[in-house]
């Protein structure tokens, strides 16, 4: 079904103000509580120089943004540099061969990265899985998957791993998790592909190739193997018109966002105050509300800019990757929440639509629910603030689907039809602005702790009832209410002509048909 009708142009301009107004008014309470405690004990740990110049420090509370643009800096651009530099040479050279050549430099990278012992042990677990695949069992794949993942996040199994790389630098830690963590979900989707394959079985120099591909080796993001051995192996390397230019203006963009989160980490401490919990008793509600909200667009940011870098790559090679993630001021459903979008398509192609099928069964889609959340569990690493997070993620999740069942059957979809398409809009984006701040409220204590978001829940909805929950819902409505309209005009851009309605509708409930 699509969006509803449009709404009144003065409404929406009405929704813009008031929305540009509160967040202008939030940002202005967090810069001063910035401003005013940056001496405070708390403060000197993450708060460090910055700006000599302008006489501002700077929030370096998230050491993930810190390496990337200071230990890691020179490290990543060296090594993709290089590899852009080898690719091309070797793509004009060798076209049909380029597949084999990333996953060699790959290799060699890894080797000289990390040691003998790091790319044995990730060899040895690429041919288990690869022998695994031969099977063609589905079941016995998962078993085999998840049981390597898990030797990743539990002891005494992960320290006896951790030994075959030798010596140590700043960066091994990282780099140890995220290419191990990685190799097994790419040698996951390499055996859950083969079992598809009717005729025969891909090679093991297949996996290989897919594995040892540079610039998602340590980082991802993931893209299935099913994808990635059509692009890798095409040796048809002409560009789409104005490709480059997509590219290069892709490229500019992210490092727009990069300066533009310095410059709010140096007026903006939004990581570094959510840990001073007795400063965050003395903030209002609006300042509670805007710092959660702050935190999640940041996390977005970061994820965005870090798999940016790394698409950016993957596309001079001819590669489509998987998309940066939704923002999360878009975001108004739980089905659209996740922070890495290619986590999120091997997880719904392997397990939730494989499970959910048609997702018109809520037992099913229950059962596959769960599933997904078990493997995200292992995927994240075990822990009580885990467990947390996915069981209340995957509740709401079940919750949307079961109320936009219920409300899609009689008599509510009789109700909806007769009230009209812009009142019926009105009421789904106050069912919106809920949810919105549900998916805030349930993320939030995965980005900064559970004492913080129990705070930021008890103020807006316990004591600052009724005022300023109603208010933060109020221009959260707004919000939702715009991106609304952002996307029904996107709709229309993408199929402006409407599904037919058939002779025998109401004329009323054709038109909600047809929208």
């Amino acid at each position: 079904m699509r969006l509803k009708a449009a709404l009144p142009k003065l409404e929406l301009y009405l929704y813009a103000a008031v929305l540009y107004l509160s967040l202008l008014w939030a940002g202005t309470w967090i810069w001063d509580a910035s401003a005013d405690n940056v001496n405070r004990k708390v403060f000197k740990k993450s708060v460090k120089p910055g700006w000599h110049y302008f006489g501002r420090k700077m929030d370096v509370a998230d050491f993930e943004w810190v390496m990337w643009f200071t230990t890691f800096r020179n490290h990543i651009l060296f090594a993709l540099a290089g590899h852009v530099i080898f690719a091309k040479v070797c793509s004009l050279i060798s076209p049909r061969h380029r597949s084999l050549i990333y996953g060699l430099y790959g290799g060699l990278a890894v080797l000289v990265s990390m040691g003998g012992g790091f790319l044995a042990l990730v060899l040895s677990h690429c041919f288990i899985l690869y022998s695994v695949a031969l099977v063609k069992r589905k079941w016995i794949v998962f078993v085999a998957g998840l049981a390597s993942l898990a030797t990743f996040k539990m002891e005494p199994f992960n320290t006896w791993q951790q030994g075959f790389v030798t010596g140590y630098f700043d960066l091994q830690d990282i780099l140890f998790y995220g290419g191990s963590c990685f190799t097994i979900m790419r040698s996951m989707s390499f055996a859950l592909e083969n079992c598809e394959k009717k005729d025969g079985n891909y090679t093991f120099t297949d996996l290989l190739k897919y594995n040892f591909y540079l610039p998602f080796f340590y980082f991802g993001p993931i893209q299935t193997f099913d994808q990635f051995h059509v692009q890798a192996n095409n040796p048809n390397l002409t560009r789409k018109q104005r490709e480059m230019w997509n590219i290069t203006t892709g490229a500019l963009l992210h490092l727009g966002a990069i300066f533009v989160v310095d410059v709010f980490f140096h007026y903006l401490y939004i990581l570094t105050i959510p840990n001073d919990m007795k400063l965050v008793k003395q903030l209002s509600d609006w300042s509670l509300a805007g710092l959660a909200y702050s935190n999640l667009v940041y996390d977005w940011v970061k994820a965005a800019v870090m798999f940016g870098v790394i698409n950016t790559v993957a596309r001079l090679d001819h590669l489509d990757p998987p998309q940066p993630p939704k923002c999360i001021t878009m975001l108004y459903v739980f089905a659209e929440t996740h922070f890495d979008r290619g986590i999120n398509d091997w997880l719904c192609k392997y397990v939730y639509d494989y499970i959910g099928g048609s997702h018109k069964h809520i037992f099913k889609e229950l059962v596959a629910t769960i599933c997904t959340f078990v493997v995200t569990t292992l995927w994240l690493g075990p822990c009580e603030l885990v467990y947390i997070w996915s069981f209340f993620n995957c509740f709401g999740l079940n919750l949307e689907l079961w109320v936009d069942k219920i409300f899609s059957l009689p008599p509510f979809s009789n109700i909806e039809y007769a009230i009209g398409e812009a009142m019926s809009r009105r009421i789904r984006a106050v069912f919106g602005a809920l949810n919105f701040w549900t998916i805030i409220l349930y993320n939030v204590l995965a980005l900064n702790s559970l004492e913080f978001a129990k705070l930021v829940g008890k103020r807006l909805i316990v004591q600052g009832f009724p005022l300023s929950t109603l208010s933060v819902l109020f221009v959260t409505y707004c919000g939702v209410q715009l991106v609304k309209e952002r996307e029904r005009k996107q709709a229309f851009l993408d199929d402006p002509e409407p599904a037919a309605v058939p002779q025998d509708m109401p004329e009323e409930v054709g038109k909600m048909k047809a929208e």
